[in-house]
């Protein structure tokens, strides 16, 4: 599903004494089936724009396009019903948003609330408990009886039940130690892989930017300054630091490296595998008398 911000300005109590801009003629396209980072500092302009794209927010002027549907400052009704119905949003802290006694009620409101027949929508929050790694018997307890990590698979799996086509990750592994960060990661991508979503993943953090995203956007004080390729976005480390950015670690790692070999390696690498491979070509190339 392809998602268009075309001219998106956007201000907060406009026409009033406390009107604040957030953001600034946004034009920028996310690819259908990519899944794009939006990175950028605290106050960039990030959250802003994602709440746009269920219509939680309506730009102030312009227009957001998702899939059919298009959104203005006047949407409103089954225009913004189709589109919510088709965005899934994982909010920071999203364990924050339980409610029901049950597990498997919880998992089921967004199916219901959506004319998803309850027999169905039971089916698919059990296979999702599954898929989650969650243990079987939790579907009857209450959520507030799990653990920190439980809590926040059963949120992610409220939202994946309504079987969304676009999927927004607002730093959805904020609080968590890195075993558990990766694994929430992974299974992201592996939804994203599996079920062909447009996935849009806003974070802090280069390194889930640079693992995981196939297109990047950078914002900054409510602009979009930078967008393509992370090969190209996340390695230009001269306009990065403009926008008060860093390097992800292994492209800083691999520029150490080719400063002590005295030359540059096949390519520029983005994860730690990638590197790791690079260097054994070279170390091999090296070997072979090359």
């Amino acid at each position: 599903m392809d998602i268009v911000f075309q001219q998106v300005s956007f201000a907060y109590a406009p026409g009033t004494p406390f009107e604040k801009k957030a953001l600034f003629d946004i034009n920028e396209a996310v690819p259908s089936g990519s899944y794009t980072a939006v990175i950028g500092h605290t106050g960039s302009g990030k959250s802003t724009l994602l709440l746009h794209l269920n219509g939680l927010l309506k730009p102030t002027e312009g227009t957001v396009r998702v899939g059919d549907t298009l959104i203005t400052s006047e949407t409103k009704g089954k225009a913004l019903r189709t589109v919510r119905r088709n965005v899934g949003i994982v909010f920071q802290f999203p364990e924050h948003q339980l409610f029901e006694e049950t597990v498997l009620k919880d998992i089921m409101f967004g199916p219901l609330n959506f004319g998803i027949p309850e027999e169905e929508a039971k089916a698919l929050a059990l296979e999702l408990i599954e898929l989650l790694g969650l243990p079987a018997d939790v579907a009857d307890k209450s959520p507030f009886e799990l653990s920190g990590g439980q809590m926040r698979r059963v949120a992610i799996a409220g939202v994946l039940a309504f079987k969304p086509s676009v999927l927004i990750l607002d730093e959805p592994t904020a609080g968590l130690d890195p075993q558990g960060r990766r694994e929430i990661m992974e299974l992201f991508e592996r939804f994203h892989r599996e079920e062909g979503l447009t996935t849009i993943l806003v974070t802090h953090s280069m390194e889930d930017a640079a693992r995981y995203a196939d297109h990047v956007i950078v914002m900054h004080e409510g602009h979009a300054v930078l967008a393509g390729p992370p090969e190209d976005v996340l390695t230009d480390g001269t306009r990065l630091e403009q926008y008060r950015l860093e390097l992800p670690r292994t492209v800083r790692f691999q520029r150490d490296i080719e400063r002590l070999i005295g030359g540059p390696l096949a390519e520029r690498a983005l994860t730690e595998e990638k590197l790791a491979a690079l260097i054994a070509q070279r170390a091999g190339e090296q070997g072979d008398g090359r």
